[in-house]
């Protein structure tokens, strides 16, 4: 600190580029070291600022004057305001009073706090919310597309857009979803893959030596329920005398009947025997299966058995769980079901969604097309 020649209290320090800033000293009551009995001062310094921003020695004894007037007057002198130091909540912190607030009413809380924790967390967990940007985002996305079909990739998007919204709902987040400017990938829900009869066959021996599993792929391929609906199928929800199951479906919110194959009912009239009504038929040590149990051990085998050589984002052609959905509508079709009943049978609630099939049925105009130029001599 350089003393200033001309006032008194006044002071200057020569900064790196030549400039100085300015600053004042007076005396101020020492709250803390004080008695009633003896009045003790300390020295108060006080930024007033630089040279290249108009201050000058003169502005700076009056600013002084100013402050000691007030303290002669009995008022506080001027304090100096600190800067609160900006507490940071971090990604993470937001995504567990996300999943908090849901665990009681969303039945896949479970499933997305895995997705969260595998996908989401080590990119932004330890992120303050008002650092990470769209374009971290997008570079997110674009990693991710490497590895994951276009639909799993927005499904991590859109969790990330939901913990923001629940950070903006509890007013730590003042910004905008950072999210709302990355442009979802474009995804073709059109899945062409379904088991032939020789690779049903397949996959059903490969799996014989595995009773959940086995039990699991019949049901699929005798009813096409939904994942969750078959791991929720109960002892009571089987008619078994009528070789019929009450499925319900989570999608959309109701229930409807599927029919058991020859094959299934023999395997599920011996499997549900020892089993209480309320007992899950497909459960480990009385505990019901959950989703991503059953995905871990059955995925596997079908990419050994299916997925060979197949990228793994390739949504149209990899086989998946859900394929023993799409293979019981496409041989239904196949076989000549009518449409409508088709859609009964999926509990599909627009026909649009069922209408995909209806080009694997015999009246499709295959047959035609093939014979359509018998005549030519080709």
């Amino acid at each position: 600190m350089i003393k200033s020649k001309k006032y008194s209290g006044v002071y200057y320090n020569k900064l790196a580029n030549n400039d100085r800033s300015y600053y004042i000293v007076y005396n101020i009551i020492d709250n803390k070291k004080s008695t009633p009995d003896k009045i003790v001062y300390k020295k108060h310094w006080e930024k007033i600022g630089t040279k290249s921003g108009g201050i000058t020695e003169a502005y700076c004894n009056t600013k002084r004057n100013e402050a000691l007037n007030k303290i002669r007057l009995g008022e506080e002198p001027p304090q100096i305001t600190k800067k609160k130091k900006r507490v940071i909540v971090t990604f993470d912190t937001i995504a567990k009073v996300y999943f908090e607030d849901r665990a009681l009413y969303n039945r896949n809380n479970d499933r997305e706090i895995k997705r969260y924790e595998k996908h989401i967390k080590d990119v932004f967990g330890d992120s303050d919310i008002n650092s990470i940007t769209a374009d971290d985002i997008k570079k997110f996305q674009k990693d991710k597309a490497k590895k994951y079909a276009p639909k799993t990739v927005n499904t991590f998007i859109g969790l990330i857009s939901v913990i923001y919204n629940t950070a903006i709902d509890k007013g730590l987040y003042k910004g905008q979803n950072p999210t709302k400017q990355v442009k979802r990938l474009s995804v073709d829900n059109q899945r062409e893959r379904f088991l032939t009869t020789d690779e049903v066959k397949e996959l059903l021996d490969t799996v014989k030596d595995k009773p959940l599993l086995h039990l699991f792929c019949l049901i699929a391929l005798s009813t096409g329920a939904r994942l969750e609906a078959i791991l929720d199928i109960q002892k009571k929800d089987i008619d078994i005398s009528n070789e019929v199951i009450t499925l319900k479906d989570f999608k959309n919110n109701t229930t409807y009947k599927g029919f058991i194959s020859d094959e299934l009912y023999l395997i599920l009239k011996e499997h549900i025997k020892p089993l209480k009504q309320n007992d899950y038929i497909i459960n480990i040590n009385n505990q019901k299966l959950n989703i991503m149990n059953l995905r871990e051990r059955l995925q596997p085998i079908l990419n050994k058995l299916f997925n060979q050589g197949l990228k793994s984002n390739d949504s149209k052609n990899r086989v998946v769980v859900h394929t023993l959905r799409h293979t019981f509508a496409s041989h239904l079709a196949i076989n000549g079901t009518p449409i409508f009943t088709i859609q009964k049978l999926l509990n599909h609630k627009d026909i649009k969604m069922t209408m995909r099939y209806a080009k694997l049925a015999p009246d499709s105009g295959k047959e035609m097309v093939k014979g359509l130029y018998k005549w030519v001599n080709l």
